[in-house]
């Protein structure tokens, strides 16, 4: 029955909430400084160009189909979409956590609040892409904007811990900031890598590729990181579109 799932009205006010406190951010904005400022304030080697945060746009429109999805009687009350309730309530909590935190610039507790996101976007990818035999509505309403949502967060996160390297100015293996920026990204694609193979799930990777086209498109004047985010955008590019086609050839078989 329709009253079986008791998140459905939580999800929808939760998301309001994140939504509300983006536009706020952006409006006021929160601690008199805009995203784009505090990104510029602390600007790293792997900083991407400014138009990749518009990503975020694409994020949202996905996750309110999910709550739409989530509303629907039909829908609303199966299994696959119940347990992910109160990781969904979680991960809006900690997005606008992390979004008044590093408007403030409590950068360090930031980055702690992110992981804590990223940790609950884990657990509903994980969820989400263990349905065994995923319907259309499943593969595009749960699916598809966590796959998004945490193909993004991931490389966030990582450019949000060279900030909170750069800013304490701690020493990382000895590496300065361009080679430690390198083995950053290397981490990154590595981890992409493994996540798309692990759930032959195309998006992570191409949200990667994003990313890092934007950095090196950030970073044209800084060969090592240029050409690092650069050859690593296109192993993922590609990688990317064998998953996708490789997944889809599978299908077919059956």
């Amino acid at each position: 029955m329709y009253r079986n799932n008791p998140y459905r009205w939580w999800n929808l006010l939760f998301f309001a909430g994140v939504i509300t406190v983006n536009v706020l951010s952006g409006i006021l904005p929160l601690g008199g400084r805009t995203t784009g400022e505090i990104s510029d304030m602390y600007y790293t080697a792997i900083t991407p160009a400014g138009y990749a945060f518009t990503i975020w746009s694409v994020i949202y429109v996905l996750l309110l189909f999910f709550v739409i999805y989530q509303l629907r009687r039909d829908t609303g009350t199966r299994d696959t979409v119940r347990s992910i309730g109160p990781w969904f309530i979680l991960s809006c909590v900690f997005n606008m956590a992390w979004l008044v935190l590093w408007h403030y610039l409590y950068i360090e507790w930031s980055v702690i609040v992110m992981l804590l996101l990223l940790l609950t976007l884990w657990v509903l990818y994980v969820r989400t892409h263990s349905i065994s035999y995923p319907a259309t509505g499943e593969k595009l309403f749960l699916q598809l904007p966590f796959s998004l949502y945490i193909g993004w967060v991931c490389p966030a996160f990582i450019v949000n811990i060279a900030i909170v390297i750069q800013k304490n100015g701690w020493s990382f293996l000895g590496l300065n900031e361009t080679p430690l920026g390198i083995v950053l990204l290397c981490i990154g694609a590595l981890l992409a890598i493994l996540i798309g193979l692990r759930y032959r799930d195309s998006i992570v990777p191409m949200v990667f590729t994003w990313a890092y086209i934007a950095i090196a498109a950030e970073h044209r004047e800084t060969d090592a990181i240029l050409m690092t985010a650069f050859i690593l955008s296109v192993v993922l590019f590609v990688y990317a579109v064998w998953l996708f086609f490789t997944r889809n050839r599978r299908r077919s078989r059956y």
